[in-house]
């Protein structure tokens, strides 16, 4: 029988373990961490991020710094903006909502970031602990990713990876992360020739290509481990848009271990 990696339990006992540890902090006197999350215009997807990443905050006690500026923002005005983040003793983390709009770079604003305040674990400083095995502080998804399979028991050591995607946030640090968990690990791509024959060949499939249900019963490998990362937002004729993943779990769900 498939076992359901269950993200949101694990999210949940999470959150409560850093409401306990912020309330032990808070009760000696000391102030509660906080988060700076700077939202450039009104991309639906992007505000709908920030206000889970708001609500998360809200529900451990984290004092979030809620930065909401317009498309018409300046490059100079963010940079001046993430300096000020960086000088406050009161801000612990700084995150940039991406994609931004296209007059902006993400990059230069990203670096722009101190290290230790770089909660996306994107700046070079951090990206550059991640590819040496050292401590820093990890891209969230991908670190979320190897917590579950942790939590869940499942061995690593010596296992076929296969990552289904690249992106600086997600695919590449996930390919890191495996690596230094002892799997040995492919990375795929857009440009990948017959992606299908390599997924069929993982016992541990990642999927974090933004494409909504790439992934069906044909690539998957009988019994193996399928994560699916992806966020694709899909419009709906006369109705919601809704969020699917990169992976068609109806299909693939009867074939997996987990």
């Amino acid at each position: 029988m498939t076992q359901l990696l269950d993200g949101k339990a694990l999210a949940t006992q999470i959150q409560a373990e850093l409401a306990q540890v912020i309330q032990t902090l808070t009760a000696s006197g000391q102030r509660p961490p906080g988060l700076a999350v700077i939202m450039v215009g009104d991309n639906p997807a992007s505000a709908a991020y920030v206000r889970n990443k708001e609500r998360s905050c809200g529900r451990v006690g984290i004092t979030s710094f809620g930065q909401h500026l317009p498309t018409t923002v300046t490059q100079g005005e963010m940079l001046a903006l993430i300096q000020r983040l960086n000088d406050d003793p009161n801000v612990d983390g700084i995150l940039v909502q991406l994609p931004l709009p296209p007059h902006l770079e993400a990059i230069r604003l990203l670096n722009a970031i101190h290290p230790d305040k770089d909660v996306d674990g994107l700046h070079p400083v951090n990206l550059g602990r991640l590819m040496r095995g050292e401590p820093g502080l990890r891209s969230c998804t991908p670190y979320g990713v190897m917590r579950l399979l942790g939590e869940t028991g499942i061995n690593l050591k010596g296992a076929t990876a296969v990552v289904v995607g690249r992106s600086i946030l997600v695919g590449k640090p996930m390919a890191l992360m495996l690596l230094e968990a002892n799997a040995t690990v492919t990375v795929a791509h857009s440009h990948t020739a017959d992606l299908s024959a390599l997924t069929r060949q993982a016992d541990i499939l990642v999927a974090a290509a933004g494409r909504p249900a790439m992934i069906t019963a044909e690539d998957v490998k009988p019994n193996g481990v399928i994560i699916d990362v992806g966020i694709n937002r899909l419009e709906v004729p006369d109705g919601p848009a809704r969020l699917v993943g990169d992976v068609d779990f109806a299909a693939v769900a009867p074939l997996a271990r987990a």
